[in-house]
Parts: structure tokens; sequence; C-alpha cells
């Protein structure tokens, strides 16, 4: 039986990785991305555990807002990563610190 602190530990394994995964690598912008992605996804995962566990659709409904907000922020991170990669040839986050206007 799967029990909700089974969700909780994978959902804070989860997270743990994501914050390892921006800290240990800050040079490409896609895996950043990534790593916030697995960082939300985490979230919603203990959302939907208390939501099941505690009887009550609010936690879902919050998945649901979480999840757009995490669709829109990828699209508008890729468009942006695009527009970079057109204008310098790289994706390395050391060599972004020169954006004019």
């Amino acid at each position: 039986m799967v029990g909700l602190s089974h969700y909780l530990i994978l959902g804070s394994l989860l997270f743990a990785i994501s914050v390892i995964g921006i800290f240990l690598n800050r040079k490409n912008v896609i895996i950043l991305l990534m790593a916030i992605e697995l960082m939300l996804l985490a979230v919603n995962l203990n959302f939907i555990a208390f939501s099941h566990y505690l009887n009550d659709v609010a936690g879902q409904v919050f998945v649901f807002f979480i999840l757009t907000v995490a669709a829109a922020e990828s699209a508008i991170g890729l468009a942006i990563l695009v527009v970079l990669f057109r204008n310098l040839r790289t994706i390395n986050v050391d060599d972004l610190d020169s954006l004019k206007g």
C-alpha cells in the first residue's frame, strides 16, 4: 500500500534533484529550465498527494494553475533562448552577460 509518506518522499527527492541540478550546472540554460520544470512537478506531486489524502479538490485546482504557468514559462524561456542563440551562437550562461537594448 502506497501512503502519503511515500508520495512526500518522492516529491522531496525530485525537488532535491532539481535544486542540485540548478546549483551544479549553471552553464547550460536548457538544463536550468529542465531543473526548474522538475521542481514545479515535485511541488505538483505534493499538492496531488495532499489533495488525495485530505479528500479536497483545491490541491488539484492549484496543480492546473501551476501547469499553466509552467507551460508559459517554458514557451517564453525557449523563445528567449532561440533568439539568444541566433544572435550570439551560444547558450552558455557565462556568455550572456552583455545584454544590450
